[in-house]
């Protein structure tokens, strides 16, 4: 929301040390936190807290961990463990909220705070604001005291208790060779444990966190040495996870990426969902191949947040974007990577298939993205020229393909991206469409 001040749609994030991610500061947002929490539950609030492998959340947990004792509150450590881990453990405890310190696919140098309510769920945007408008006020809090002063305790069955809710949903997978990518992240220990107990063969890599080498040329962001792997030790398949382990991209026996257009595509059809929601960034062949199916494809702005908020409105259950950010509402209310990896192998068994025909089935349509840079990237995209250039793309196109405008949401841009099945029809509607918006652009510019 646009009058935050320290919330973003994923929490607090930054780099660690800085403000707003310095230990006083965080204190001071535990305490915020804690106050507002106790308020709500009649003064005997419990949270969660949890992390990946980052070297900085040593410091920020215990200063979150001050500043909520300090009001009160218990506090529950489960250590390392995966975001939605975190989540599962929340409504596990039946604690009055979760929080994870992750910066997920980032740099170990950044780090994060994001806060789940009870239901595993992302904390609702209310309390966010209640808590954000409670750190000026740290200062004016009356004392805590004596036995009214919270606790830590370290919950050291969290990990064995998420991997059997884990392994609870994993199919047979008996024979199977995997090579996984633990992104030296918060899966590095839950991912390996998980498939060898459902019965494959694992060779797991990038499995030794040192607190600076999360995501370091690994993980589902350099998925480039787990394809080498596979290939040269012909293993059936790979999964790769990010550093918190909320996604997963996937690898066939070729070395192709498996990313999250495939895995909708797959798990849609095992699980007959009634529809299936998804982003203005999913490839049209999705959309091509789930209609053949019957099932139709909702999209939504780039974000899992709001790929959630459409599955919530709509009543439907499997949603996600490609980057292997899957949410299947009906078994985690948040994506969970090593779970998606589960159900994905297990709709690969249900339908009697492979990763490589699923590879080759789903032909991913050519597209070309053209960055537009101008002076009012807000006018630009409602401009009266520019929407008459797109209906004149899109009649040429004639539901062969897609176009979309968007503003950059950082710079002063204008996103040309048009998809469909001809190569060089494409660069050729884009190029015409980019035209057009630098042309007002610089209409608009000289006004």
């Amino acid at each position: 929301m646009s009058d935050r001040k320290y919330f973003g749609t994923d929490g607090v994030r930054a780099v660690a040390g800085e403000f707003p991610l310095t230990a006083a500061w965080v204190m001071a947002l535990g305490a915020a936190a804690g106050e507002v929490l106790q308020r709500a539950g009649g003064g005997k609030a419990s949270v969660v807290i949890g992390k990946d492998t980052r070297q900085s959340g040593d410091m920020l947990e215990a200063a979150l961990a001050a500043g909520l004792t300090s009001r009160g509150v218990t506090v529950i450590h489960v250590g390392v463990l995966p975001t939605p881990g975190v989540s599962y453990l929340t409504r596990y405890l039946k604690a009055d909220a979760g929080v994870v310190i992750s910066a997920s696919h980032n740099p170990y140098e950044d780090n994060g705070i994001k806060f789940f309510g009870r239901d595993g769920q992302k904390l609702s945007d209310a309390t966010e604001h209640e808590i954000e408008a409670a750190i000026d006020d740290v200062a004016s809090f009356a004392p805590v005291t004596g036995i009214a002063l919270g606790s830590v305790t370290n919950y050291t069955e969290a990990e064995r208790l998420y991997v059997n809710y884990l392994k609870s949903h994993a199919p047979d997978l008996t024979g199977l060779r995997v090579a996984m990518d633990c992104a030296n992240g918060a899966a590095f220990r839950v991912g390996p444990k998980v498939f060898q107990a459902a019965g494959a063969d694992v060779f797991a890599v990038y499995t030794t966190p040192d607190g600076r080498n999360i995501n370091r040329e690994c993980g589902s962001t350099h998925m480039a040495h787990l394809q080498q792997i596979v290939r040269e030790g012909n293993y059936d398949l790979g999964v790769a996870f990010d550093g918190d382990a909320d996604r997963a991209l996937m690898i066939d026996s070729r070395g192709n990426v498996v990313h999250g257009d495939h895995m909708l595509l797959l798990n849609a059809r095992a699980r007959g969902d009634k529809a299936v929601v998804a982003t203005i960034m999913t490839n049209m062949a999705l959309e091509v191949k789930l209609g053949e199916a019957g099932i139709p494809l909702e999209r939504t702005a780039v974000g899992d947040r709001y790929v959630h908020e459409r599955l919530h409105g709509q009543h439907l259950t499997l949603g996600g974007e490609q980057s292997g950010h899957v949410l299947f509402l009906d078994v985690s209310p948040t994506g969970d990577g090593v779970l998606t990896a589960l159900l994905t192998l297990a709709s690969m068994r249900k339908l009697n298939t492979t990763l490589d025909a699923l590879h080759d089935e789903l032909v991913m349509f050519p597209q070309t993205l053209v960055n537009v840079r101008v002076k009012d990237k807000k006018a630009l995209a409602a401009d009266a020229h520019v929407l008459a250039a797109v209906a004149v793309a899109e009649t040429r196109l004639n539901g062969r393909g897609r176009v979309n405008l968007r503003p950059s949401g950082t710079e002063n841009l204008i996103r040309v991206m048009v998809e469909g099945p001809d190569e060089t029809e494409i660069h050729e509607v884009a190029r015409i469409l980019a035209a057009v918006v630098e042309e007002r652009g610089n209409a608009a510019a000289g006004a």
